[in-house]
């Protein structure tokens, strides 16, 4: 086998260390390291996941270099990086203001999103577009999320564990949802794509972290709106 066969899974678990390292720390919230606390460290790493996720499929479709093994790799290495992690991103944000056993509850994003990707996985339908929300996508909800709690307060266990439980249950819902990807860049192909692209970049420099999770609820509400007019 051919050095160039090994890239694209080679770089899946630059996802998978990204998305260990993330949950790490999440669990060191509080604490600085290198002039930002590990909340916002837990962030940046599932953000350089979601960025290896992107390249390892552009990697495999560039060099030809399917694999089974490779596509059993990236749901597991995803499973760590945009379940886990931000499932105990949610946990520690939650037990440092409330510490109550309501926390716990907070794992339902990792079990929905383990639903999700299995559920993908043997879903033939879903090779170009996407069947409920994207297991990526509702960690960078998280992302937002927890940057709003960050800024602006904890605002009580009801409203979390309500954003709990839409967005997991969105993962495994039967709302069409576009992909995000872009395969050509064409205007008229990608008008949706362009519109969540610019959305975020005027989300983020007006809202700092929480843009993002302004963004996914954008792309969530763009979604429901093409179905309504299909």
């Amino acid at each position: 086998m051919s050095i160039k066969a090994h890239i694209p899974n080679t770089i899946t678990c630059m996802n998978l260390a990204s998305g260990i390292l993330a949950v790490i720390a999440a669990f060191h919230g509080s604490e600085p390291y290198w002039g930002l606390n590990g909340y916002y460290w837990t962030m940046i790493l599932i953000g350089a996941a979601a960025v290896f996720d992107f390249c390892d499929g552009a990697a495999a479709r560039l060099l030809g270099a399917y694999s089974p093994v490779g596509k059993e790799l990236d749901s597991l290495s995803d499973l760590v990086s945009f379940g886990v992690a931000p499932t105990l991103m949610v946990y520690n944000i939650m037990m440092e203001n409330t510490a109550s056993w309501t926390a716990y509850l907070s794992l339902f994003i990792a079990v929905m999103g383990a639903l999700r990707l299995a559920r993908f996985n043997v879903d033939d339908r879903q090779t170009t577009s996407f069947i409920g929300l994207p297991i990526p996508a509702s960690a960078l909800f998280w992302i937002g999320a927890s940057g709003w709690m960050l800024d602006h307060g904890y605002p009580g266990d009801g409203p979390v564990l309500t954003l709990v439980a839409v967005m997991s249950l969105l993962m495994v819902s039967s709302l069409p949802m576009f992909s995000l990807k872009f395969k050509k860049f064409a205007w008229r192909e990608n008008f949706r794509r362009y519109v969540i692209l610019a959305a975020a970049v005027i989300f983020v420099i007006t809202d700092g972290v929480a843009g993002f999770a302004w963004t996914i609820i954008l792309y969530i509400l763009i979604s429901l709106f093409g179905r309504k007019m299909n």
